[in-house]
């Protein structure tokens, strides 16, 4: 499931950055993507929309929440950890 999901969070952060999916990769970083803290939270909503999940309300702060926004690979894997918790 990770390549559909890694497909899915690059297209939204695409769409925010205003960038082509293929400029992104699982090594870019929110900073590499030049995304204000308003473009931030349109991301978030987008995934919870979209994966119809629950983002932590502090997910900005990483040592306080479990979803990491670092790099688009630990969004990948915190969302692919959301979608087995609802699974559950």
């Amino acid at each position: 499931m990770s390549g559909a999901v890694e497909a899915r969070v690059i297209a939204i952060l695409a769409r925010q950055a205003r960038m082509d999916v293929a400029a992104i990769h699982p090594e870019t970083t929110l900073e590499q993507l030049s995304l204000d803290s308003m473009a931030l939270v349109e991301v978030i909503f987008a995934l919870e929309e979209d994966f119809d999940i629950s983002v932590p309300f502090n997910a900005n702060r990483p040592e306080e929440s479990a979803f990491d926004l670092a790099t688009v690979a630990t969004i990948v894997r915190t969302v692919e950890l959301l979608l087995a918790g609802r699974a559950a």
